[in-house]
């Protein structure tokens, strides 16, 4: 973020107040999905991370340098990285969530939908590079 987008940003209290109710929002959710697998905890940190770089210096600067959820934050910041455990914990959740869909008889044409956007989603996810202090470890994902 450029200093012109920060001092906007910072001049604008509505504009830092959305940007801190989302990156909230976003971590909330972010935090249940560590206990409910159905909530992608990884992406949501993120976006919340983004979000507070926008309407919170001092949320940005506390959730970056979190011991549990710094790193993967980092990792994607600096190299576009997720881990080879988030991987696998993404793509398992994924299909645990089709399996649900498939026992609840979800109807063909939305269960059709449902397997494209979450086969796009691990496509997207598996073709990130693993964090360097991974890439040196041999493992079954990329």
């Amino acid at each position: 973020m450029d200093d012109s987008t920060t001092t906007q940003l910072r001049r604008n209290p509505l504009a830092r107040a959305l940007w801190l109710a989302f990156g909230l929002l976003s971590l909330g959710l972010g935090i249940l999905g560590i206990f409910l697998p159905l909530l992608p905890t990884t992406a949501l940190v993120i976006l919340a991370a983004f979000c507070f770089a926008r309407g919170s210096q001092r949320l940005h600067d506390w959730l970056t340098g979190h011991p549990r959820f710094g790193p993967p934050i980092e990792a994607w910041r600096r190299h576009g990285a997720i881990s080879r455990g988030a991987k696998q914990l993404a793509v398992f959740t994924m299909l645990l969530v089709l399996l649900l869909s498939l026992a609840l008889k979800v109807p063909w044409s939305v269960l059709g939908i449902q397997a494209a956007v979450l086969v796009a989603v691990a496509v997207f996810i598996l073709t990130r590079p693993p964090p360097p202090d991974e890439r040196n470890e041999s493992g079954p994902l990329p």
